[in-house]
């Protein structure tokens, strides 16, 4: 008897729950950044700018040398080495035609991004200058030394507008408020963040953090600052007089770097998220409405410096080896923010208007919706089915199973293996094979067979398979190494499950006890 493909219906796959958290839209965004450029630089990589001017080359600082990269390809622009000793701090300024950067010495030196020329030299700190940041009316810059002073200087006349005193210890940290230039914030080792008023060259609010201060960074409002120090990040609100909203310890070390991104996230390009650095290895990505962590990635060593480019296509790390890690997005978003420049407007591509000349004419409307009242004609197609369905139909199983196995998708073959237990099929699928029909059903077995979502019926196919061939054990050589690998497979998964259980017994009178004392439980994760 012919069926017609419309008697048959197709086999329903059986969806599984995700087997980790990563399967989120977010960890699919941030692993969207491809595989890293590595580069090795003479020392360790102790800050990272990128510019606001599209193509967001950035610039790091490495030893005796503030390095800039071109973003499309990775590689060496521009090098500046005019330090003595070591340089601290290589920042663009807000149009990216000017580099600041401070040193060992206690100078703080203007650069011409493009012709590397030497601008201004600006002498003052007689200690390390850690901290060189333009302001974005462009003709200043803000520095922080050793020396526990913040200076303010004019840099088209050279010299010193005002000298900030307040810090006990070194100054590490610098951020401009995104809503004022005379608004500053700086972070010390005397466990300090303050916030400066350039215009009255006083204090305004003291915040503090409990340990060394590493980083400052402004949210993109202007109304939240954050700092980074020890092992924590703290959140303060500053239209509340510098409350503290959250401290967020989710690094095992010394967090050193702190970062806004303007945008990130899988659906929206107005959606920030907050990048931290540790010297355990780990960036990790924080939203910004419960401040709870959406992606972690760890690096092979110790992290000094992350930066994020305005578009969000490129992120570079810098760690304490002296390797720089570069990773580019695979569709960066549109950048946007005050000072950002985004890429330039393509131009409109010509359209050549429609007449009865042209094949296209004839094809119009076909993509147009129907209205409310318009009446739809349905049409018929044929049921495409996929291999194991036609087999399936035809009622041939072991070429059903065989399909199933071809696919590779173990939910597939779950649900075929189902379908055939239902028809009383398995028999006849498994039965009566050679060694070759044999092997891949065992290299299935083999895989999946300790995965909890289908141990419970791979393990009954197991059962059904030797008690079929265990007279033909020692006939096939790969069917006798795939037989002791699936032993040796369920021996560790044996092992592991009596751990668990031996773990589980240890536990329970300690819950137990916890529970007749009354002390609260500890959070799920």
């Amino acid at each position: 008897m012919d069926y017609e493909p419309t008697d048959y219906k197709k086999l329903a796959i059986r969806q599984y729950p995700a087997r980790d958290l990563r399967e989120t839209a977010e960890g699919k965004y941030w692993r969207q950044f491809k595989e890293p450029v590595v580069v090795q630089q003479v020392g360790a990589v102790s800050h990272i700018d990128f510019s606001r001017q599209y193509p967001y080359h950035f610039a790091i600082t490495s030893s005796t040398r503030v390095i800039v990269y071109d973003t499309h390809t990775r590689r060496v622009r521009r090098q500046f080495t005019r330090f003595k000793d070591k340089a601290y701090s290589g920042n663009f300024r807000i149009d990216g035609k000017a580099i600041v950067a401070g040193s060992e010495d206690g100078l703080v030196q203007v650069f011409d991004s493009a012709s590397r020329t030497l601008l201004r030299q600006l002498k003052g700190p007689q200690r390390p200058t850690h901290v060189a940041q333009f302001s974005s009316d462009k003709v200043h810059v803000l520095s922080g030394s050793d020396d526990a002073t913040v200076r303010w200087w004019d840099v088209t006349m050279g010299e010193q507008v005002c000298r900030l005193d307040g810090h006990s210890d070194y100054v590490r940290a610098a951020a401009a408020s995104p809503v004022s230039a005379d608004m500053w914030a700086t972070g010390g080792y005397d466990h300090i963040c303050k916030l400066w008023d350039v215009r009255s060259s006083e204090c305004t609010m003291n915040l503090d953090h409990g340990s060394p201060i590493e980083d400052v960074a402004f949210f993109p409002s202007g109304s939240l600052i954050a700092t980074a120090g020890g092992n924590s990040v703290c959140i303060w609100d500053m239209l509340s007089g510098g409350k503290l909203l959250r401290r967020l310890a989710n690094h095992q070390k010394t967090v050193t770097c702190v970062c806004l991104s303007p945008m990130a996230g899988p659906a929206s390009a107005a959606a920030p998220r907050m990048l931290t650095g540790s010297l355990d290895g780990h960036v990790k990505v924080f939203e910004l409405d419960t401040f709870t962590v959406t992606h972690a990635t760890k690096y092979t060593a110790p992290i000094l410096s992350l930066g994020l480019s305005p578009d969000c296509g490129l992120l570079a790390v810098g760690m304490a080896d002296g390797y720089l890690s570069i990773r580019k997005h695979s569709r960066p978003k549109e950048a946007t923010g005050p000072g950002v420049t985004g890429r330039p407007a393509k131009r409109e591509r010509y359209k050549p208007r429609l007449t009865a000349a042209t094949y296209r004419y004839f094809l119009r409307g076909q993509n147009e919706k129907a209205a409310e009242g318009d009446f739809k004609v349905a049409a018929r197609r044929r049921a495409r089915l996929a291999p194991y369905d036609q087999f399936l139909r035809k009622f041939h199983y072991r070429e059903a199973l065989d399909a199933a196995l071809d696919s590779r998708q173990p939910e597939v073959v779950a649900s075929v293996l189902e379908e055939l237990a239902a028809r009383s099929g398995l028999n006849a699928a498994l039965g009566g094979r050679d060694a070759e029909g044999l092997l891949p059903v065992l290299a299935h077995l083999d895989k999946y067979i300790r995965e909890p979502r289908y141990a419970r019926l791979l393990i009954g196919v197991a059962h059904r398979i030797l008690d079929a061939y265990a007279s033909a054990v020692g006939a096939s050589r790969e069917v006798d190494e795939l037989l002791l690998q699936l032993r040796q497979h369920v021996h560790l998964e044996l092992r592991l499950q009596a751990d668990l259980r031996r773990i589980q017994g240890m536990m329970e009178p300690i819950l137990a006890a916890s529970l007749a004392s009354g002390e609260p439980q500890l959070p799920e994760e």
